[in-house]
């Protein structure tokens, strides 16, 4: 049975400053709340219309109706948990690190994260106006790889001039990512707000400036989405670099 506080604390967390407040997020769903029970964040409640899909002793059994006045999804994956944030953690700078300034799209972060955990990224640097990790929404199209990459939002502008990193930036008007020579395990490579790109603050603190050429002759569309580019451009640094360990 859902108490009306505990009704009342789960709807508040969809709210970014009710979050972040409460230092608590929303998981759902069988496969991510398992990755996260599995993980070094700590579970505060469970809550659960199948109490058995889970060997643990605190599941909180609740009807399919109740779960519907709880759950953020339109339809409701059987399992909702809360979980608290975790501290903040040290970057490691010893691999390669992917910056993202000024993202809107929770569907994009979450899928960014997904395809990062597949390339082996351990950290991603947001600037302070990108859209909160712990959104729902990018919880869910994370399905659990949140659960193990570190995020961290910050200053990126003063992060990229504080730092000897060798520094990456992804522009329409770039190298191509492909004739690239460049092998790298660490550095930065930044992606820019979905409609915009990058800022002009940012462009002039970059080492090299990438692209993805088009291979088509036409001038649609006009641009990739953001999630895919990520994915194209982290299997070419990384297929350069396995190229060279092999060497």
């Amino acid at each position: 049975m859902l108490s009306k506080n505990e009704i009342k604390l789960i709807k508040s967390l969809k709210n970014k400053k009710q979050r972040h407040l409460n230092k608590m997020f929303v998981v759902e769903g069988k496969k991510s709340v398992s990755e996260f029970i599995n993980s070094s964040f700590d579970l505060h409640k469970l809550f659960s219309i199948n109490i058995n899909d889970f060997n643990m002793i605190d599941v909180n059994q609740i009807s399919k109706s109740e779960l519907g006045k709880i759950s953020f999804l339109t339809n409701p994956d059987d399992h909702l948990a809360i979980f608290k944030m975790p501290d903040e953690k040290p970057l490691n700078e010893n691999y390669l690190l992917v910056g993202l300034e000024s993202i809107n799209d929770p569907g994009n972060l979450g899928t960014i994260i997904r395809t990062c955990e597949w390339f082996g990224i351990k950290d991603i640097v947001c600037s302070l106006d990108s859209v909160d990790c712990y959104n729902p929404k990018v919880v869910q199209s994370a399905m659990g790889s949140l659960s193990r990459i570190n995020i961290t939002y910050l200053d990126l502008t003063k992060f990229l001039k504080s730092k000897s990193l060798k520094k990456f930036g992804t522009f329409i008007d770039g190298e191509s990512v492909f004739e690239n020579k460049i092998s790298v395990d660490k550095g930065i490579v930044v992606f820019g707000n979905e409609a915009n790109g990058i800022s002009d603050d940012l462009r002039v603190l970059f080492d090299i400036k990438l692209t993805i050429p088009r291979f088509n002759n036409e001038s649609y569309p006009e641009s990739l989405n953001l999630s895919n580019s990520v994915g194209i451009v982290l299997s070419e640094f990384s297929r350069k670099f396995n190229e060279k360990r092999s060497l």
